[in-house]
C-alpha cells in the first residue's frame, strides 16, 4: 500500500496518476457515501417519522410485498419523494467527466437513487437496481410509466401488482448486471472502490478479483473497510472532496 496515500488532502502520488494515464480500462465500484453526500440516508437512517416504527429488512422483501403490497409500495413512494429533492454531487458529476478521459469505463454502483445517470455517466452497470423504474411482480416486466394510480398500480399486461425495479433481500442480483460487473472487474487495469463499506456480497469481492488480475487497487472512503488490507492506494476522504482533485491533477494538468 503507498503509505503517504493515508493523508488526508495531500497531492495525488505519481504513481497513481501514471497508472490511471496509461490504463486501456478502468471501473469503479459506488456504494451508499456517494449518495449520502448529496444528502440521502443510507438504508437504515431513511426510517424516519411515520416509518420509523418499522425495520427496513421487513419491508423490502418479496414476502413483505406479498403481505401488504399497499404497505411496501407506500414506503417506497415515500422514498422516492425524498430521493428526487436530491442532485449529483462533485463525486457523481467528477466519475462522469472520468468516462470522458478514459478509453475505458465501467460504474457499478449499489445506489438506486439514480444520480449517477442524471450526473452524466452512460457505461453504468445498477447492481441493486433502479427506485425510479417499476416491474411486474408476477412478470418482471420493467414498466416505465404505470398507466393507472393503482395502491400499487397493476401491470398494463397481465393485472398483476407493480413493484419497483430494486432488488430485495433474499432475492439474487440480476444475472446480466452481475456478468457486466465481473467481467470489468476482470478486464480493468484500475478499479475504484468508492464510498462504499465493502461488507455486502457479491459485490464486496469485485475489487479483490480486480486485484487478483492484475489491476491497481484504489480505495476511497474516510474509513476503512474490509478491503483496505488490499488495496495500492487509499485515500481516507469522501468522494466528493477527492475526486474532483484526482480529475484535475490526472487528466487537466
Amino acid at each position: 500500500m503507498n503509505s503517504s496515500s493515508r493523508s488526508s488532502l495531500i497531492p495525488v502520488p505519481p504513481g497513481l496518476i501514471q497508472s490511471l494515464r496509461r490504463s486501456k480500462a478502468i471501473a469503479a465500484l459506488t456504494g451508499a457515501g456517494v449518495s449520502a453526500e448529496s444528502g440521502i440516508p443510507t438504508f437504515r437512517e431513511a426510517q424516519t417519522g411515520l416509518w420509523a416504527r418499522y425495520d427496513p429488512l421487513e419491508l423490502a422483501t418479496p414476502q413483505a410485498f406479498q403481505r401488504d403490497p399497499a404497505l411496501v409500495w407506500n414506503w417506497y413512494a415515500w422514498r422516492r419523494e425524498n430521493i428526487r429533492a436530491a442532485q449529483p454531487n462533485p463525486g457523481h458529476i467528477a466519475l462522469a467527466r472520468m468516462e470522458t478521459h478514459s478509453s475505458s469505463f465501467t460504474l457499478i454502483t449499489q445506489n438506486v437513487d439514480g444520480l449517477h445517470r442524471q450526473a452524466g455517466s452512460h457505461n453504468l452497470v445498477e447492481l441493486h437496481g433502479n427506485i425510479h423504474r417499476n416491474r411486474c411482480f408476477e412478470e418482471g416486466r420493467l414498466v416505465e410509466e404505470p398507466e393507472n394510480s393503482g395502491n400499487p398500480p397493476r401491470c398494463p399486461n397481465c393485472g398483476g401488482f407493480l413493484r419497483p425495479d430494486v432488488v430485495w433481500f433474499r432475492e439474487p442480483l440480476p444475472a446480466r448486471e452481475m456478468a457486466l460487473a465481473i467481467r470489468a472487474a476482470e478486464t480493468c487495469d484500475v478499479f475504484m472502490s468508492i464510498g462504499t463499506s465493502s461488507l455486502v456480497e457479491p459485490a464486496a469481492s469485485l475489487g479483490r478479483l480486480a486485484k487478483h488480475r492484475g489491476a491497481t487497487l484504489i480505495e476511497v472512503n474516510p474509513e476503512s473497510t474490509p478491503l483496505t488490507p488490499f488495496v495500492d492506494f487509499v485515500f481516507r476522504e469522501p468522494a466528493g472532496t477527492f475526486l474532483p482533485r484526482l480529475i484535475e491533477t490526472t487528466w487537466l494538468n
